[in-house]
């Protein structure tokens, strides 16, 4: 009996758990907007700054003596110098200042960075060129200060897009829900701002709209699209009673529904949550780009400083050994290795909760390119978990069948586990009226008991009966892949019922991928061994555990690890918490609208198994896409910052600072690309 006997008590509980990290609440706006705001502002600034220091530059560009002689033509204006001391001034001040700005934060956060090495480099330029305006010997280059501050403004403007464009994932979450839901009130129907719903309210949601809010059927059925919530790509079929999500599209028929979840316990709102969480979260490879970045910035300057005292020593001119550092601190910039992992990570958390799969623990669903185990629960994962009675057998003479499914159905009523779902379908058929259970009680991981009309029934698994001595009857295994739960009647065993759970059309396409990614599949059941047997042949599994319960899941976790394994374990994330929790990538599965498994670092909102197979296959590419970003952001600076430095001067190579400018802008810019490029990778086997 797989573990179904707290199911839903412990959902409950489960969810209120969630809010303890504040209160992210429930007005549609919400969540990440003025983050999203402030972005578009500041790109805003970042293109009217590079339009405005783009216009400046030309005329700098036209009246400099250093142009002129390169080009063999002269433009003298009256006071030169000073016109192009003012333009460049204005440049520098007001093109630059995000620059300037930037470099205090860094310092006073004690991790120079991209700001710190840009503001340097146009600072001395433009420090070193100004005093040439009065008095010092030299040539300035003023020319190549603008084109340099022009060049990065544009390079910040694209890769501030690209950043925007991996929230705009989130951003379409955020936007699902509607502005107003049709609140009906007696015999009147009334539109009202989302905010002002209440639980318990009914509304109306007609055909083509997008559901308001989380609830439950109460008239009417429909298809639904939850494909952006959940990744199920076909419309799913609601009916009375049936529970829809906030943000789902409504199909063809109208329904009337009554509110469970608003704002922060809303689905919808706790997915914004987790992936919100998820993307501020670091790992591992987020960790290690970082420190990576910040010692480039170190190096960067002891490279750039020393370049200035090398070319000096060599008893070059001051301008050309300036030039030379100034050059070494624009192309060191550390900017694509510092939006190599984060730019990842903000488009593969919000790409894979638009698929279903929500991500809690960032590193350990990038180290699931490791697993090398992948343990599965069986019910409603491997197979539909939709079961129907086939068999129910009496062996006590005074309890008909009828009787047996008649008592056992009372104790079935208020859980939401397939078995239980299964019975009470069998009564609700056979039009057997269901009794009142009293002193209702979950006996962990074996089943449940409660007293109904005046006698202690308690519906268990085999394990039970075998820990209290009682001989299971021969007959209640056939060779089919049947469950079986007992049911005991004043401690004596009354009956049995049997029941067929049809195996997911899914899963055997879904341990081919695994196998080929060469990952053992095992399952864990608490079913009884034949039915586990049945499964796994059929399917073509490395190994199973039939009749275990929840602690015996951690056991099986343990035993594995210390083989030496990378374990992934797939439970509920209710009753099989301490396997999860161990685990070193705990997936919950099948968790549905309920987003709160505390204990599991990914939670998939469907139980299809394709989507683990998914998960880890994305996983692989997203780790793949960090370690692509990494190599190119850390190998083009191996190359370039010695070319900077005038390593080729010998050979009648020099690369000046706005062509460093130009480099860096685009190795930024490949980064960015090439963290869009994830986004076509889920799904892909």
């Amino acid at each position: 009996m797989e573990n179904h006997e707290n199911h839903n008590h412990d959902k409950m509980d489960h969810s209120k758990k969630k809010q303890k990290k504040g209160d992210h609440s429930g007005h549609n706006p919400g969540h990440g907007e003025m983050g999203h705001d402030h972005h578009e502002m500041m790109i805003a600034d970042f293109r009217k700054r590079f339009w405005i220091t783009l216009v400046l530059t030309i005329p700098i560009i036209i009246i400099s003596p250093m142009i002129h002689g390169l080009f063999g033509f002269e433009i003298l204006l009256p006071g030169n110098q000073y016109i192009l001391f003012a333009l460049s001034s204005v440049v520098y001040f007001y093109g630059g200042w995000p620059f300037l700005k930037g470099i205090w934060s860094e310092v006073k956060e004690g991790a120079p960075g991209m700001m710190t090495l840009i503001a340097m480099a146009i600072t001395v330029a433009y420090v070193y060129s100004s005093a040439t305006v009065f008095g010092l010997e030299g040539v300035d280059f003023f020319w190549e200060l603008a084109t340099l501050i022009a060049i990065m403004l544009v390079g910040h403007w694209i890769e501030m897009r690209s950043v925007l464009g991996a929230s705009k994932a989130l951003q379409l979450l955020v936007s699902m829900m509607p502005a107003e839901a049709h609140r009906i009130t007696g015999d009147t129907v009334e539109d009202i701002p989302l905010e002002d719903l209440l639980i318990d309210d009914i509304i109306l949601v007609r055909p083509g709209e997008k559901v308001p809010a989380d609830g439950i059927i109460i008239e009417g059925s429909s298809y639904l699209n939850e494909s952006m919530l959940t990744g199920e790509s076909k419309p799913v079929k609601k009916d009375e009673k049936d529970k829809v999500i906030g943000g789902s599209v409504n199909g063809n028929g109208s329904l009337k529904i009554k509110v469970e979840h608003t704002g922060k316990d809303s689905y919808l709102n706790k997915v914004i949550t987790m992936v919100e969480e998820a993307q501020k979260t670091k790992s591992k490879m987020q960790n290690l780009s970082d420190r990576a970045a910040k010692w480039l910035t170190y190096i960067a300057l002891a490279i750039g400083f020393g370049t200035l005292a090398v070319w000096l020593m060599l008893g070059f001119p001051f301008v050309f050994a300036l030039e030379r550092m100034v050059t070494v601190m624009v192309i060191a910039c550390p900017h694509a290795l510092g939006l190599a992992i984060p730019l990842v990570v903000a488009i593969s958390t919000a790409v894979s909760a638009q698929n279903g799969l929500l991500i809690r623990n960032r590193t350990a669903f990038e180290e699931s390119r490791k697993i090398s185990v992948l343990i599965f629960d069986k019910t409603g994962t491997l197979t539909k978990g939709d079961f129907g009675v086939t068999r129910i057998e009496s062996v006590n003479e005074k309890f008909s069948q009828e009787e047996i499914l008649r008592l056992a159905s009372a104790l079935e009523l208020s859980s939401e586990h397939p078995i239980a779902v299964g019975i009470i379908k069998k009564v609700k058929e056979d039009n057997i009226t269901i009794p009142n259970p009293e002193n209702f009680n979950a006996i962990t991981g074996k089943g449940v008991e409660a007293s109904v009309e005046g006698k202690d029934i308690k519906v268990v698994s085999p394990g039970y009966l075998r820990d209290e001595k009682i001989t299971i009857p021969k007959d209640a295994y056939s060779d089919a892949a049947e469950t079986v739960v007992f049911v005991l009647i004043d401690g004596q065993l009354a009956g049995y019922i049997a029941l067929a759970d049809e195996i997911r059309p899914e899963s055997a396409e879904a341990i081919k991928v695994f196998k080929k990614n060469n990952i053992k599949v095992l399952m864990a059941t608490g079913d009884n061994e034949i039915t586990a047997k049945a499964v796994s042949d059929s399917l073509g599994l490395d190994g199973y555990y039939a009749e275990v319960l929840p602690h015996q899941k951690v056991e099986i976790v343990e035993e594995l690890q210390n083989k030496g394994e990378f374990v992934a374990m797939t439970g509920d994330g209710v009753n099989d918490a301490p396997a999860l929790a161990k685990a070193d990538v705990g997936i919950a599965v099948g968790s549905g609208t309920d987003v709160a498994a505390e204990t599991a670092d990914i939670i998939l909102v469907n139980s299809n198994p394709q989507d683990i197979s998914n998960l880890i296959l994305f996983g692989k590419a997203t780790y793949n896409k960090m370690i692509q970003n990494l190599i190119w952001a850390t190998g083009y600076n191996v190359v370039a910052i010695p070319l900077a430095a005038g390593i080729l001067y010998t050979s009648g190579f020099v690369l000046g600072p706005a062509i460093a400018a130009v480099f860096m802008s685009l190795s930024t810019i490949i980064v960015a690309i090439n963290a869009q490029l994830l986004k076509r990778k889920i799904g892909k086997k």
